[in-house]
């Protein structure tokens, strides 16, 4: 079994997928208006990573805290300039002596995420 894909409750639907095309890397692999709702599904283009950004006016969204999506990435520090320079304003890149490096940096819904490289 695995996870077919992640959906994320939004405010507002094109800041997010901005979002998540200049973070992970993500792009617009199919999007839906199934009133009220306006859907986008986010895909690395292989079918193994997808996230469904639902914006639906009035409704509940996430509000961060206690949740966060971790991306693989083999290029850190470039991403990390990346979305810096995009104002995002991700942490510091840490290094917890495992093989392994990141950062965190939240999306416009406040949802923690994390890239990842592994040495």
């Amino acid at each position: 079994m695995k996870i077919k894909h992640i959906a994320i409750r939004v405010r507002d639907l094109e800041k997010s997928i901005k979002f998540y095309e200049t973070v992970t890397e993500l792009k617009i692999g199919k999007r839906i208006s199934a009133p009220p709702a306006e859907l986008a599904f986010m895909t690395n283009g292989h079918g193994d990573t997808e996230v469904e950004l639902v914006h639906i006016p009035e409704s509940q969204c996430f509000e961060g805290k206690g949740l966060f999506i971790c991306f693989e990435t083999d290029k850190l520090f470039e991403m990390h300039k990346k979305v810096s320079d995009c104002g995002y304003n991700p942490s510091a890149i840490q290094n917890p002596g495992d093989g392994t490096k990141y950062f965190y940096v939240y999306d416009p819904d406040g949802v923690s995420v994390q890239l990842r490289s592994f040495n």
